[in-house]
């Protein structure tokens, strides 16, 4: 059975202009959230359209993946099982457009699924693709949040920065997505943001604003995140006051300050911050478009 339930037949109409799949799936490829966050946020910013979903029945151990229910009044109304679903986005002022997929990293066959979404993904015309994903770091809070990743072309792999990466070990389904983009001959590029693991255990949008920003320099698209940006900045708050409270953790918070400005070569003070800039460029959106 063919695993893709398409809600609308492509091609997509009007068509898709050049478009870039942007995926990221819940769960071990999703520290505190962060992943979800920023595809949640260029969902939100943009006019969507629900073109396809991938029947959960082959993918889920639904023992792990439990669906839910919804019970008023005593009737049972309706299951709601893991989906992956994928839609179509729009971004005006723009020169091309979004596929997003989002859901729930599936339970088993892994390549089953990455080729049912690379099916979708060529049949709506896609040309390139990102990932987000999110990992547990000794990182501060306090500091810009660093990206790291790979990419299936060496022109790509030097514009972002990955040309140290080195890593040998276990995988999420974004691995093997990726992997399975490379043997298609599929322009993909999978950006991963580290969060702190003293705050893992909440969400973390600043993380997730920080790959949303590097998505908008990787496929030309800017999103107004006005939203995210205010999460990301409680966020910050929040975390500072807890950590404030507690000593120990302090002191171990500014020896990651220390060690990650040592690692940037400057600290804080001399050029302003990823974050600093990329709020400036969002202030600017929001005028342009009020104008």
């Amino acid at each position: 059975m063919d695993p893709i339930v398409w809600e609308r037949e492509p091609p997509v109409q009007p068509p898709l202009r050049s478009p870039v799949l942007v995926a990221s799936f819940s769960g071990w490829n999703d520290a505190a959230n962060a992943a979800s966050s920023a595809l949640g946020a260029i969902a939100a910013s943009l006019e969507t359209e629900l073109v396809a979903r991938i029947d959960p029945e082959e993918f889920f151990d639904f023992q792990a993946n439990r669906p839910t229910i919804d019970i008023t009044e005593g009737h049972m109304r309706g299951v709601e099982w893991p989906d992956n679903l994928v839609v179509a986005a729009r971004a005006d002022g723009a020169e091309r457009d979004l596929v997003i997929i989002s859901g729930t990293e599936p339970s088993t066959r892994w390549r089953t699924f990455c080729t049912a979404v690379l099916d979708i993904a060529e049949r709506c015309g896609v040309e390139q693709v990102v990932t987000f994903g999110s990992l547990i770091a000794d990182v501060a809070h306090t500091r810009p949040v660093p990206i790291t990743g790979l990419a299936t072309d060496d022109e790509m792999i030097e514009q972002l920065g990955f040309e140290d990466v080195v890593y040998e070990g276990p995988t999420g389904v974004l691995g093997v997505f990726h992997g399975a983009c490379r043997d298609r001959g599929m322009s993909a590029a999978s950006l991963w943001a580290a969060v702190p693991h003293y705050a893992a255990a909440v969400p973390n949008p600043k993380a997730g604003l920080a790959l949303l920003r590097r998505m908008e320099g990787i496929v030309g698209i800017a999103v107004e995140a006005s939203a995210l940006e205010e999460a990301a900045a409680s966020f910050e708050q929040q975390v500072s006051q807890a950590v404030e409270a507690n000593p120990e953790i302090k002191e171990m918070v500014e020896r990651l300050e220390e060690q990650q400005d040592e690692v940037a070569g400057f600290t804080q003070e001399d050029v302003p911050s990823g974050d600093a800039i990329a709020r400036d460029f969002q202030r600017f959106l929001r005028e342009q478009r009020r104008e």
